[in-house]
């Protein structure tokens, strides 16, 4: 089978590899469809923080079902679509039921080789039936089911006023079930082609342009108060930072987007505020369950935000491209 190996920072390769063979309790996997993530790109940059190379790519993952255990309800030829966070289902957060921080998680594309391949196998209770929504669809739940599971952690109420700050693929996701939620959403960014996305696609009237003056122009937004909730999905130590300032008095601050480096804020502002701070690793499959149903409700503009795609075999000279902000990639697809 082709599959594309990330051998070290800025080297991509195409390479032949045996079909894997399934083992007890896994489905062998036909990959249809891989989502571009911001994990692939700092993988290919060398900042991703979790992994050693080589490494295959990819866990944002729909396909077909070749072969399943007995005993499984998925059949060869099944639609279905990963969640490729491989939890152990014992240690103490599993036991919590909050498997997206397992504390012996291995995600696809990162701790073990992912799906930028034509076959993949894996445990089935990882594998789940798309219930009739397109491949395409399908290979989008995981980045959304990231923005899904943020909006959760908030426990926001309807009303509240939200500030997303960053507004790539996450940022995308959070201020898209944030809305739907109930929030009345600001999105917060330096780039205006990504306002403008949040602002045709998901219907966001309240976007503010990063740098001189915005402050006083999310305090205007507010009323001087600020944010109930304010989520970071910049991936900027400046930026996750500085949102601290963003948010309102009793309320909340949600850090998505995870950096190599230390963060540090203002400790009488935090304590004034009494501000609850939170991580946000991952999702569960309640988090998937949650975007595949708004999916099927229409709620998800899926279409628009797949902006890019290419075949396996084409991943390898487009990715430098795509990775240039000037190429306009909200989510890049790619065919196996």
């Amino acid at each position: 089978m082709k599959a594309v190996v990330c051998e070290a920072p800025g080297a991509l390769r195409l390479v032949e590899r045996p079909v894997p063979v399934a083992g007890p309790g896994e489905v062998l996997l036909r990959v249809r469809r891989i989502g571009l993530c911001g994990t692939d790109m700092h993988i290919f940059r060398g900042t991703q923080p979790f992994l050693a190379y080589p490494r295959v790519m990819g866990h944002e993952l729909s396909g077909e079902i070749v072969t399943a255990p007995a005993g499984s309800a998925l059949r060869p030829g099944d639609p279905v679509y990963v969640m490729p966070y491989l939890s152990c289902g014992a240690c103490v957060a599993c036991r919590r039921g909050r498997t997206n921080c397992c504390t012996r998680v291995e995600v696809l594309g990162v701790h073990r080789d992912g799906g930028m391949a034509e076959y993949l196998a894996l445990p089935a209770q990882f594998v789940f039936g798309t219930e009739g929504i397109a491949l395409d669809d399908a290979a989008m739940l995981e980045f959304l089911a990231i923005g899904a599971h943020a909006v959760r952690r908030a426990t926001m109420e309807r009303g509240q006023n939200v500030l997303v700050v960053g507004a790539g693929p996450i940022g995308i996701a959070v201020a898209l079930f944030a809305q739907l939620g109930g929030g009345v959403v600001t999105v917060l960014d330096g780039r205006e082609d990504r306002l403008a996305f949040c602002r045709a696609a998901l219907g966001i009237g309240r976007t503010v342009t990063a740098g001189e003056g915005d402050r006083a122009a999310l305090a205007a937004l507010t009323n001087g108060e600020f944010f109930d909730a304010v989520f970071d999905a910049t991936g900027n130590v400046h930026a996750m930072e500085r949102g601290l300032d963003f948010v309102a008095h009793a309320g909340t601050y949600v850090l998505v987007s995870i950096v190599r480096d230390r963060i540090s804020f203002a400790d009488p502002e935090f304590h004034k505020r009494e501000t609850t701070l939170l991580a946000s690793r991952n999702a569960t499959a309640e988090d998937f369950r949650t975007v595949l149903a708004a999916m099927k409700a229409g709620q998800v503009p899926a279409g628009l935000m797949n902006t890019h795609r290419t075949t396996l075999a084409g991943f390898v000279d487009v990715l430098p491209d795509w990775m240039d902000p000037a190429a306009g990639v909200i989510k890049a697809i790619v065919e196996a």
